[in-house]
């Protein structure tokens, strides 16, 4: 029930979010979603896509640090108070959310949520008992 993700360390200046995108449409990889986030002189660029060891790949190639790391996805009704609900639940169980960011579904009655947990294991069990749906890569690869 993980989704993989690449971080792409990018110097803070004009240009260099286009050069990656540019690097990744060359190489035929598809963004399913995206994170940005800044410092004065350097940016964590978070993807998901559909072909990740490619990405990776394409990236390093051009001289980026890239990384790989795992995070959850988890379908959130799409309702007033439908995150807090599962901020809650995991708050109950004490565990942190390191960072969060959404991924857009189209024609969708529920909101998808990327997370990165610092207890993956322990958040995907509490979150699965409280009935909530953790969705697998491939699902969100394809979309």
């Amino acid at each position: 029930m993980h989704v993989e993700q690449i971080s792409v360390f990018i110097e803070n200046k004009f240009g260099r979010l286009a050069e990656v995108t540019r690097i990744l449409g060359d190489a035929g990889v598809n963004i399913r979603t995206l994170s940005l986030a800044d410092t004065s002189d350097f940016g964590i660029l978070r993807l998901i896509v559909d072909h990740t060891d490619h990405a990776k790949s394409a990236l390093k190639e051009r001289g980026f640090t890239v990384s790989k790391t795992e995070v959850v996805a988890v379908e959130i009704p799409d309702r007033p108070g439908g995150l807090a609900d599962v901020l809650q639940a995991l708050d109950e169980e004490g565990i942190n959310v390191e960072y969060m960011y959404a991924f857009v579904e189209r024609n969708a009655e529920n909101a998808v949520m990327i997370f990165r947990f610092d207890e993956t294991q322990k958040a995907i069990a509490a979150l699965v008992a409280r009935q909530f749906a953790v969705l697998p890569g491939e699902r969100l690869y394809g979309m």
